[in-house]
């Protein structure tokens, strides 16, 4: 095997080495996490723990609720028509 062949295959995998790490680096900086795999491993620390859900005013929570039960009705109406 000529050496020609035998850099060819090296230079192939540090390029693909080094693609990959960007790709993963583009996916961590889009997904807004740092530090990569060690990261990861870890855990998250209490400053960039599950992201906190968003205070709902009683009319919103009355709006949810009230779509919910329409949407329930209508699945259940749904289920009759194809029982019968």
């Amino acid at each position: 095997m000529g050496f020609d062949r035998i850099a060819n295959m090296v230079l192939r995998r540090l390029i693909g080495r080094a693609v990959n790490a960007g790709v993963n680096a583009g996916i961590n900086a889009v997904g807004k996490r740092a530090g990569g795999k060690k990261a990861a491993r870890r855990g998250q620390d209490e400053t960039q723990g599950a992201p906190q859900k968003p205070q709902r005013t009683p009319e919103e929570e009355a709006e949810r609720a009230r779509i919910r039960e329409v949407r329930q009705a209508r699945r259940a109406r749904r289920a009759a028509r194809e029982k019968s």
